[in-house]
């Protein structure tokens, strides 16, 4: 089954800095099957967010690609989420990178 990783980054990402690389063990990033991430899918699209770079704006999760979730997104995820138990790791990953102020990576299918 397909999935999705996603970690809490140790620092800000750097402008100019590419984040293209799988590294989800650097990031010790958790799975996500993509059926759970695929039934919210669209609620998924109502924060800001960037696309392995800074310089790269978007919406919500690239879902083939590498999205960079700032802080200020946080709590918009943590919303879409909501009680959906299948993804609760994922709703604890982000709340801990939200109480640390931290940006969270994420590597799509």
């Amino acid at each position: 089954m397909p999935k999705h990783d996603f970690g809490i980054l140790p620092a800000a990402p750097r402008q100019g800095k590419r984040y293209d690389a799988y590294e989800p063990q650097k990031y010790a990033c958790i799975s996500v099957d993509d059926a759970c991430i695929a039934g919210i899918a669209e609620k998924l699209m109502s924060f800001d967010s960037y696309r392995s770079t800074l310089s790269v704006k978007g919406q919500g999760l690239a879902y083939c690609g590498i999205t960079l979730i700032p802080p200020s997104s946080l709590n918009a995820f943590i919303r879409s989420i909501g009680e959906d138990i299948c993804l609760s790791p994922l709703k604890n990953l982000l709340e801990t990178a939200l109480t640390e102020g931290k940006w969270v990576i994420h590597y799509g299918i």
